[in-house]
């Protein structure tokens, strides 16, 4: 396997700033498994912190891709990487928003398996961006990979699920609209997730 070490001394803090952001789209995840069963206007502020330093992370690894005259990756898929993670936060922060806005409304839905299927797919990518430094192995990575490929499989069948029990029984328009708004966000999480597993198998594909 080719080395990112050799090429590039120096490198490891590309590296550090994509794993904190992998952390910090983990520590998100966290967030919303614990705002489902416990619903508190508290989360909104947790998600900002940790959108907030996820946004520094981001910012950094960019400054650095123009600063840095030698990256241990392609420009390219270091910015890619960055804003799938990026996004990871962001996303979830939104949902909270609108779920806590109309409990009456969406919050005794079931979320339960997107929550299990995100969680499985954050823990799945955040291995994946940790291992990065160390020069992975194409079919290992490939493996994982194919994991978030199928928690992303399972999301959408779970999604169209709901999608025919919301349709096919008796709700106001007003709830319809905002679990479909829901359960659409939930995909994007698993989405990104997905797309930032891509990345790095594009990355450890072009480096093997």
């Amino acid at each position: 396997m080719f080395s990112f070490q050799k090429l590039v001394g120096g490198g490891d803090i590309f590296f550090d700033l994509l794993e904190q952001s992998a952390k910090e789209g983990n520590e998100s995840v966290q967030i919303f498994v614990k705002t489902l069963s416990s619903p508190g206007v508290s989360a909104l502020d947790q998600f900002a912190t940790v959108r907030r330093k996820d946004k520094r992370i981001t910012e950094e690894l960019q400054e650095r891709l123009i600063t840095t005259f030698v990256t241990p990756l392609e420009r390219e898929d270091i910015d890619s990487l960055a804003k799938a993670l990026y996004k990871i936060p962001k996303t979830l922060e939104k949902f909270t928003e609108r779920f806590l806005i109309s409990p009456e409304r969406v919050q005794s839905s079931d979320f339960k398996r997107q929550a299990e299927l995100l969680q499985q797919s954050m823990e799945t990518l955040l291995s994946m961006v940790q291992e990065l430094r160390h020069s992975p192995d194409l079919p290992k990575m490939k493996e994982k990979n194919d994991k978030l490929q199928y928690f992303e499989g399972q999301a959408d069948k779970r999604m169209t699920q709901l999608l025919g029990e919301l349709y096919n029984e008796k709700h106001d328009a007003v709830t319809v609209v905002a679990l479909k708004d829901l359960y659409d966000l939930l995909e994007k999480v698993i989405d990104r997730c997905r797309d930032a597993g891509n990345v790095i198998v594009q990355i450890v594909l072009k480096n093997s």
